[in-house]
């Protein structure tokens, strides 16, 4: 943990003035050597108030700071007499001489961003990122990180720098060749004479042991955003990965009475898309399911299962009759215009493009809450697969509420979405993820799944790098677990061993009628999936320990191209079986070294 700092620091927007600018200049040239960067060194960096027209008054707005141990509350206060549009708060500015070896971490703004690699060659997670898929705005000279980032230099240790809290602002982290900027995102609101904001909390933490740094993280932030994750993952059958959005009632029920007969631990039966006539119209009767979803879901709950549905709240199509008839309860454009969605993001993967949702506005609350309330009350579902969240914190837009930001938007239209689905099971997917906090019982961490080498691994990567977060800020869904198909058996344990070393939601996604007998035993073998993720030595995710009631297994990852070996050390004299053959290895102490592990493959091994 970093040394406590008590102090408070009143720091002026006048810091931008060129004397200081100069001032910063001279001390980043002269800044701490490569891994010295302390807490202490960060206290002491400047902090600026940015307004959107470099308006003098900005200078009559104090810039609060005051640590307490590893944490930083800060806020705004205008002391003049004119108002101010204020578009950032530069919280902190710190030089960043960091080795281009330095391992580097860092999460996007909605979910299917993630940065890894290092200072010197940044690697991105998934091809959907903020800046390039999402469009969101960011200077052209720095990398952007939301949330939390981590900075790992070779002489060892971490360092972590994360807001803690997200209620009302965005916290951003510019990431340039020799600084960092710790950044509030306060999206051109007018901050009024007399007025204070009250800005996110910041954290900067350091340590030697990873696992430990990120688990102080989870606590805080589960301190500010109280989780609602329930007492166990959920477990189900998805419809989307083997029948996509021409799902029939046919295939639900056959798929049913399999789950019924042969896997009846997969509680949900999730109707994955499909059963709407339009984006938006959630409540209508399109022709699928021969016009009667209602029908199918009232059999999934006479056979004694869950029914589980897919909704995307927050958008919908123009052609939708919730558009047509209700345009005033969407995001506006400068016109005040409903806001088209690819004027300034993606404009949606199908019939687009869309129009978002304004969560601040009372009649579109209304409308989502009697939406989820309809589907948990006469629909009877009891999980909501929540899609395109990223749409409800929608950029660039208008509110009805003009001093609201666009957390406070999708926060506000979540409640609204809680209070309709009552005990009902939330998952966000493609959600702004720090907004996002205390508001989902279940929370995807990887991009969708398909049954391919290049997308099993980097969904396993996405999943295991947010290992932290599961059974902490809620239950991690590493997407549904596809077995069946014309991949090797070796990949296919790979993908079983990272669903398992998530250690948290578990939904097949197979056409389960079709499901060969092996593959049918390794799903059985992953229920009920432990709630436990795997801890890992490093972010090169090779080697992961689980340790649960009567057992610790660890997870040995071939992510290469050639044969590898792998060596762990046994806490004592144990017996050490095969997890997916049970094939007993022995009984065994001290190093235990895995030689000739193929490609693309996992060993799994239970350590008793």
């Amino acid at each position: 943990m970093s040394e406590g700092i008590p102090r408070r620091e009143v720091l002026k927007a006048a810091l931008a003035s060129p004397i200081v600018a100069a001032a910063s200049i001279l001390a980043r040239s002269q800044g701490p050597k490569p891994d010295q960067l302390s807490q202490s060194v960060i206290a002491e960096t400047p902090g600026r108030v940015v307004a959107v027209d470099d308006s003098p008054a900005a200078r009559d707005i104090d810039l609060v700071r005051s640590w307490r141990g590893s944490l930083c509350s800060s806020r705004l206060i205008n002391r003049g007499r004119k108002p101010v549009r204020v578009k950032e708060v530069i919280l902190f500015d710190i030089p960043l001489p960091q080795s281009p070896a330095t391992k580097l971490y860092g999460e996007g703004f909605q979910m299917l961003t993630q940065t890894g690699g290092t200072l010197g060659q940044p690697v991105n997670y998934s091809q959907y990122t903020d800046v390039k898929h999402y469009k969101l705005p960011q200077p052209a000279d720095a990398r952007v990180f939301y949330g939390m980032m981590t900075l790992s230099p070779p002489s060892g240790g971490h360092k972590l720098f994360a807001f803690t809290s997200c209620r009302r602002f965005a916290g951003q982290f510019y990431l340039r060749d020799s600084s960092l900027q710790v950044a509030v995102a306060t999206e051109g609101l007018i901050l009024k004479p007399g007025e204070t904001w009250q800005l996110e909390e910041f954290t900067f933490r350091t340590g030697t042991d990873r696992e430990r740094v990120l688990a102080g993280l989870a606590q805080r932030l589960t301190r500010n955003h109280p989780p609602i994750l329930g007492k166990a993952p959920p477990t189900g059958w998805c419809s989307w990965y083997c029948f996509g959005p021409r799902v029939t009632a046919q295939q639900v029920l056959d798929n049913l009475d399999f789950i019924a007969k042969n896997v009846p631990q997969l509680k949900y039966i999730q109707i994955d898309d499909g059963y709407q006539p339009a984006m938006g119209d959630w409540l209508e009767t399109g022709a699928a399911f021969g016009g009667d979803v209602q029908g199918v879901l009232r059999q999934i709950r006479a056979r004694g299962f869950e029914p589980a549905i897919w909704v995307a709240p927050f958008v919908a199509e123009e052609k939708s009759h919730l558009f047509a008839q209700h345009p005033d309860w969407f995001v506006k454009d400068a016109e005040g215009k409903p806001l088209r969605s690819d004027t300034v993001t993606f404009g949606g993967w199908r019939r687009g493009p869309w129009y978002a949702l304004d969560g601040t506005h009372p009649e579109a609350q209304k409308h989502l809450e009697n939406v989820f309330r309809t589907m948990r009350r006469e629909w009877g579902c009891t999980y909501f697969k929540l899609d395109a969240n990223f749409w409800g914190a929608i950029h660039g837009g208008r509110f009805h509420d003009p001093r609201a930001t666009r957390i406070e938007a999708y926060r506000r239209g979540m409640r609204a979405i809680l209070r309709g689905a009552q005990d009902g099971f939330i998952l966000g997917c493609n959600h702004p993820l720090w907004p996002s906090l205390g508001l989902i019982h279940g929370s995807r961490s990887s991009n969708d799944i398909k049954r391919t080498w290049d997308r099993i691994k980097t969904t396993a990567r996405q999943n295991l790098s947010r290992n932290w977060q599961n059974g902490n800020l809620w239950w991690n869904d590493p997407d549904a677990i596809c077995l069946a198909g014309d991949l090797p058996l070796t990949e296919f344990r790979f993908h079983a061993t990272a669903i398992y070393a998530a250690g948290g939601m578990l939904l097949s996604g197979d056409d389960l009628t079709k499901i060969p007998p092996d593959r049918l035993t390794m799903l059985r073998k992953l229920l009920p999936p432990t709630g436990v993720a795997a801890r890992f030595e490093d972010d090169s995710l090779r080697v992961g320990v689980i340790d649960i009631a009567d057992a610790q297994l660890v997870c040995l990852f071939n992510w290469e191209d050639k044969d590898q070996s792998f060596r762990f050390k046994l806490p004592r004299l144990s017996e050490v079986t095969d997890y997916w053959t049970d094939e007993k290895l022995g009984k065994r102490e001290g190093w235990f070294t895995v030689n000739g592990v193929s490609p693309h493959t996992a060993v799994l091994l239970k350590i008793t």
